[in-house]
């Protein structure tokens, strides 16, 4: 198994452990978690909200005595600290769960806006942080992110991380912390963890058939999974990229794809052929826009491209999903960025290179994305994850 900075490449995200019945099939996520470690797989993934997950991945760990050898990710759920004891109390109860007195890579979960972090500031979190590293209990300290590249930004710079988890797979080049966001953590010394590098499955299960097709008669014949892990760990910039895996045959093929990608593997070739599977995915969606972000800054404040990703995700995917994504990406932010604030003015338009009719491509995906439920699980969510202002600012 091949590493950066000492992480093995292919790390082992956690939360897809396989269920039997209710909870976790112990003995089969041993197996499995065991195998990948013969395999060289030495960064583990999981986080306090995973249904039982730290615990089984404690047992595991207690049973066979690979701690030492072993780095462990966890994750504070910062959305429900309301103080400075919540620190403790969850960091306390995930070391009990976890079987053991430190983490290797303690993130703060699920960032989406920089107000959450501005929130932990304000009850202390940085010099909990202090403590914690000086008595060795968390080794490095870093967030998980969902959001814009601009958010992102701001919150990498907002602290001196460690480390840092992003949704990146090719068809998010440049959407969430996008190709820009990585390469400005990296730039910054952090080393960079990806999720979701098949989007949930999604580019291989749910490719168009066309994209099917033109993947299985090149000559290469790698599967849809292989291109997606190979284009990841073609850039420097990537430290490891996580993989829920729940199969011994999925993590056989997995560390075998991680023993032979190199930097530099995909050439022109390889590249071009990654865009033409973009553009069949794309021409099963509703807007085709590609994420350039030319038609950005909208004068009031309306992210268009991470719409029109949202809207697209409800057709290449489903509803659902699409739905889901908008929650966490735009609708969550402090500082709005939904299409209502659009008053048409063109700007947008002026510089699409797809010549988008960006207006009532809006409008459309307005409607599809905010069904009127929605705002009431916004409200309440916005108030738990991010912390209502006090009224002195």
């Amino acid at each position: 198994m091949q590493q950066r900075k000492g992480i093995s490449i292919l790390g082992y995200g956690c939360m897809r452990f396989t269920k039997s019945g209710t909870s976790i099939d112990f003995e089969k996520a041993d197996k499995e978690f065991m195998r990948a470690f013969e395999l060289g797989v030495n960064y583990y993934d999981t986080a306090y909200i995973y249904p039982g997950s730290e615990d089984v991945v404690g047992r595991i760990i207690e049973k066979n005595g690979i701690r030492d050898k072993i780095n462990l990710a966890t994750k504070l759920p910062q959305y429900l600290i309301k103080n400075r004891a919540g620190l403790d109390k969850y960091f306390d109860e995930e070391l009990k769960r976890l079987r053991t007195d430190y983490i290797d890579y303690y993130l703060m979960h699920h960032m989406t806006d920089l107000a959450q972090w501005e929130k932990l500031k304000a009850i202390g979190i940085e010099e909990w942080i202090a403590e914690k590293k000086k008595s060795g209990q968390i080794r490095n300290i870093g967030f998980s992110f969902h959001g814009d590249t601009d958010t992102f930004k701001s919150i990498l710079n907002a602290y001196d991380w460690d480390t840092c988890l992003v949704q990146y797979n090719y068809f998010d080049e440049y959407t969430q912390a996008g190709r820009p966001g990585i390469k400005a953590a990296a730039e910054k010394g952090l080393k960079v963890f990806i999720m979701e590098p098949l989007r949930g499955g999604k580019l291989v299960d749910l490719l168009p058939e066309k994209a099917k097709r033109e993947i299985a008669n090149e000559h290469h014949k790698r599967t849809p999974a292989e291109w997606a892990f190979r284009w990841l760990w073609d850039q420097p910039e990537i430290t490891c990229v996580l993989s829920g895996m729940n199969s011994i045959e999925m993590i056989e093929e997995n560390c075998r794809i991680a023993s032979e990608a190199k930097v530099g593997d995909y050439g022109p070739e390889e590249k071009a052929f990654i865009e033409k599977i973009k553009s069949y995915i794309i021409e099963s969606t509703k807007v085709n826009c590609t994420g350039c972000r030319y038609c950005m800054p909208c004068p009031k404040g309306v992210d268009i491209p991470a719409i029109f990703s949202c809207y697209n995700h409800m057709y290449s995917e489903n509803k659902s999903s699409g739905r889901l994504e908008y929650f966490q990406t735009v609708a969550l932010r402090m500082t709005p960025a939904d299409a209502s604030l659009c008053v048409r003015c063109g700007k947008c338009e002026q510089h699409c290179p797809q010549s988008i009719p960006i207006r009532e491509k809006l409008k459309e995906a307005d409607r599809n994305l905010r069904p009127w439920w929605q705002k009431i699980y916004l409200k309440a969510a916005k108030g738990v994850m991010v912390g209502k202002k006090n009224k002195n600012g």
